[in-house]
């Protein structure tokens, strides 16, 4: 039986995301392809416990085979992280796309620089359907077709119902606060990236930082793309997955 391949979406998203590529990539890569919600996302049940990385892991590692591709997407690729290093017969492969093992900026590592998280934390509690799009905006910047993508993007969450307050406050929490620099230095399966160079929320220089921390580590930069390879430059997207995996 071919290896699934499990895909985990990011940050006040939800799976309606991956449609875009989910039958291409089943068809190209010869294997099933299946994205799930996250805890509290798209009229996904909230954990019965505290809202944390490892609540998320919990609720989703029973959909998970062993052996399973598993391609997380920015928050998605914290998750998928955390999965590999405490569930390591889950994940034959991770692929991070447009993701960071710690997306708060330091001195010594890349990232989204504090206040902008502090900020969003800030505006959630006002307006949360307005906190999502300003993030889709983020996320779109920098982009050549940056108004497509983030229509793409809302039309497609459209077609799930809202996350709940609760998993995108808690979901914040995990970007500000989540540092898994040391798990992934650890991880001994295959790891593959994919990030856009004009990324405003994963610095492309990310790279050569996870190449630093863990050997087996390969990526991809698309010269051209932002915060949503998979969306924005689709093609490329699935020709390098199919040439890794």
């Amino acid at each position: 039986m071919q290896n699934e391949v499990v895909l985990l979406h990011g940050w006040g998203m939800n799976k309606q995301v991956w449609q875009l590529i989910e039958t291409e990539l089943a068809a190209e890569l010869k294997r099933p392809v299946r994205a799930l919600n996250l805890p509290g996302f798209g009229g996904e049940a909230l954990p019965e416990t505290h809202y944390d990385l490892d609540a998320i892991v919990e609720s989703i590692d029973t959909f998970i085979q062993p052996n399973s591709i598993v391609i997380g997407w920015s928050l998605g690729g914290l998750v998928a992280t955390r999965l590999a290093a405490t569930r390591p017969d889950k994940v034959a492969h991770l692929v991070l796309v447009a993701s960071n093992v710690q997306f708060c900026e330091s001195d010594i590592w890349p990232g989204i620089k504090p206040e902008v998280l502090a900020q969003f934390k800030v505006q959630l509690a006002k307006d949360s359907r307005k906190t999502i799009e300003r993030f889709l905006a983020i996320q779109a910047m920098g982009s050549e077709h940056a108004k497509a993508d983030i229509k793409q993007i809302k039309a497609l969450l459209l077609q799930a119902p809202e996350p709940a307050d609760t998993a995108l406050s808690a979901g914040l929490d995990i970007l500000q606060n989540t540092d898994l620099r040391h798990e992934f230095s650890k991880l001994t399966c295959p790891i593959t990236g994919v990030f856009g160079r004009l990324d405003a929320l994963v610095p492309a220089q990310v790279v050569d930082e996870l190449s630093r921390l863990n050997g087996t580590f390969t990526h991809k930069i698309l010269p051209k793309a932002s915060h949503a390879p998979f969306i924005s430059h689709r093609q490329e997207f699935i020709t390098y997955l199919k040439s890794v995996l």
